[in-house]
């Protein structure tokens, strides 16, 4: 019975070991990539004057974690007023103005341009959709 649980510890030390191992090689890869697309972006930006930007699904270091679902709306009466709102087309126009205009933002922003102007009008549209849905 003891060589079962002195097997067992020494199996278990093993595997925090490896798992260290590895947490320590995905971290020194982590960086070794991120220094790797720093200095492509800044080659770039040195060759052709412009910047790279990142794909637009990129805006942060974000990650889902596996076998997670994404979080149901709490309130039930939620889902029923927005497939009223996905019905009229004046809202359906707006909201895919809507869409672009932060596409727009994010550009900018990536871009280190001004962006007082784009987020004004990102209001400014919240403001006629949530006009357009109230009446």
């Amino acid at each position: 019975m003891e060589n079962v649980i002195s097997e067992y510890q020494k199996w278990k030390q093993q595997g925090e070991s490896l798992r260290t191992q590895a947490k320590q090689a995905m971290e020194s890869r982590f960086r070794d990539l991120l220094t790797e697309a720093a200095r492509v972006a800044q080659e770039y930006h040195h060759d052709f004057g412009a910047t790279l930007k990142p794909p637009p699904s990129i805006t942060a270091f974000r990650y889902k974690p596996v076998g997670v679902k994404a979080k149901k709306s709490a309130k039930p009466g939620a889902a029923p007023a927005k497939a009223e709102r996905a019905e009229d087309p004046k809202v359906t126009a707006l909201e895919k103005k809507l869409a672009q205009a932060r596409g727009k933002l994010e550009t900018a922003k990536a871009a280190g341009k001004p962006i007082k102007n784009l987020e004004d009008r990102i209001y400014e549209i919240e403001d006629e959709i949530r006009l357009a849905t109230q009446g």
